[in-house]
């Protein structure tokens, strides 16, 4: 069974948030990190080299394979910032319709630039795929509702 490469690890967020060269990238995700870690209650940590991930579930398919992921992270991408919304976006198609300028993929939200979102909308879809992969994953972040 193939091993996952993209696990977490000791590597320093504050020092790859830094590291970002183009800086009104660095700034949004220094606020994409700030809103994500008080969504969750959980810290950021590495996950690879170039995602920040907050909290844990562990997930088993039908397969038996089974592993466990962060509960929401991000990516500050040089084409744009990636946020990995774990629940997916099929229960949330009201609230992206009302977010603004992105693309989406089966997991993933692409933002340009965070002036092109609303960011009370962008909150709430945190929060609301936090809460789902809490209510359907055993995590590692205490309940914040």
């Amino acid at each position: 069974m193939a091993e996952l490469k993209t696990k977490v690890n000791d590597a320093s967020v504050e020092a790859f948030l830094d590291g970002i060269t183009h800086e009104r990238r660095r700034a949004e995700a220094k606020q994409v990190c700030a809103m994500m870690a008080e969504v969750t209650g959980a810290p950021p940590k590495m996950w690879g080299e170039a995602i920040i991930g907050f909290g844990s579930y562990h997930y088993t398919y039908e397969s038996g394979r089974s592993g466990g992921w962060f509960l929401v992270g991000f990516s500050p991408r040089k084409t744009s910032l990636t946020l990995y919304i774990m629940a997916g976006f099929g229960e949330y198609e009201a609230l992206t319709a009302r977010l603004g300028k992105h693309k989406t993929g089966k997991s993933c939200l692409y933002i340009n630039k965070l002036a092109d979102v609303d960011l009370a909308v962008l909150r709430e879809l945190v929060d609301e795929s936090v809460a789902h992969m809490k209510a359907k994953y055993a995590t590692d972040c205490a309940s914040r509702r």
